[in-house]
């Protein structure tokens, strides 16, 4: 097992490299010189290469990656060109919105997919389980941002339990935070339940065809015991598989969402810097982000061995 994740931990790190390079790299190529959009088209040409020097622009640009890496590595991300404050500071008072709206989503999503995925499992064929199946691939289908719109007319606007948007803040209290983040966790959870639920019982019953379970069944165990005894563990290395997934797309993916109810995440920030072509900002959040996804693949790696040791021992 330590092996295993040692293994697994090189390999991440080596792939969070490639990626931060990958990154500086796109970035870098985009059009337009950034100080002279910052400053505008009647900028002089010597507030020009001022801001240019400043920034470090006019520097060699493998420097300048090294020198950002290196940044990053140290807890330093640079300074915002457009906000002037450390970046670091933009993600700390972002991330307290990105994340807990990404960890209300997933618990939100598994709550509702994982009884789905069992009980359509168990009545594999029966009306219930074709009814649900046809519910969940509607769910798929619809856009997040037309469900965001949906939700916000119906509980916000007409029923008027929850606000329509924007954050109160953790220092208004927790309830109160809460509330303003249950609609835009809704929106992103609803499409993700609806996939992770027919992941769930594409699982399960592969694995209630298979020939132990069978066994079981043969020795006088009950449906519910040969379920959730011998099947359901099995049945969860997809189902962790999807989980890591989702929740790396819900902490990343979130620019849309943000954007519709105006929280004030990381996902936003990264829109209005794309925008401000604010690079510093883009390439530290991005980094984090493909960072944090690094790690959840990692995690969810390791939690194959726990699930099933023969699959450490496999590889």
């Amino acid at each position: 097992m330590a092996n295993y994740a040692i293994r697994r931990l090189f390999i991440s790190l080596m792939t969070l490299l490639a990626a931060s390079a990958v990154i500086f790299a796109l970035i870098e190529i985009l059009p337009g010189d950034p100080a002279r959009i910052m400053l505008g088209m009647n900028a002089s040409e010597e507030a020009i290469r001022s801001l240019q020097e400043q920034m470090g622009l006019n520097q060699p640009l493998f420097m300048r990656y090294f020198s950002w890496l290196f940044g990053m590595l140290t807890g330093d991300f640079g300074r915002s060109y457009t906000y002037a404050v450390p970046v670091a500071d933009l993600i700390r008072e972002r991330v307290v919105v990105s994340l807990p709206l990404a960890v209300l989503s997933l618990v939100l999503s598994t709550a509702i997919a994982i009884p789905i995925g069992i009980f359509t499992a168990s009545r594999r064929g029966r009306p219930a389980d074709t009814a649900i199946m046809g519910a969940t691939q509607l769910g798929i289908a619809l856009p997040n941002f037309w469900l965001a719109l949906l939700l916000v007319y119906v509980f916000a606007i007409s029923l008027r339990l929850v606000p329509a948007g924007g954050f109160a803040g953790w220092e208004t209290g927790t309830w109160t935070a809460l509330k303003s983040l249950l609609l835009p966790a809704f929106a992103l959870a609803l499409p993700q339940a609806a996939i992770l639920a027919r992941i769930t019982r594409s699982s399960l019953i592969e694995t209630l065809a298979e020939d132990y379970i069978r066994t079981a069944r043969a020795k006088g165990l009950s449906p519910a015991q040969v379920l959730y005894r011998h099947a359901l563990r099995n049945a969860f290395i997809p189902v962790v598989t999807i989980l890591g997934l989702q929740f790396a797309f819900l902490l990343a993916g979130t620019i849309i969402i943000e954007n519709v109810f105006y929280l004030p995440g990381l996902g936003r920030l990264v829109f209005q810097s794309i925008t401000q072509r604010d690079l510093i900002v883009v390439e530290g959040v991005v980094v984090l982000l493909v960072a944090t996804v690094i790690l959840i693949n990692f995690l969810v790696d390791c939690s194959y061995a726990l699930i099933d040791p023969r699959l450490a021992a496999d590889r």
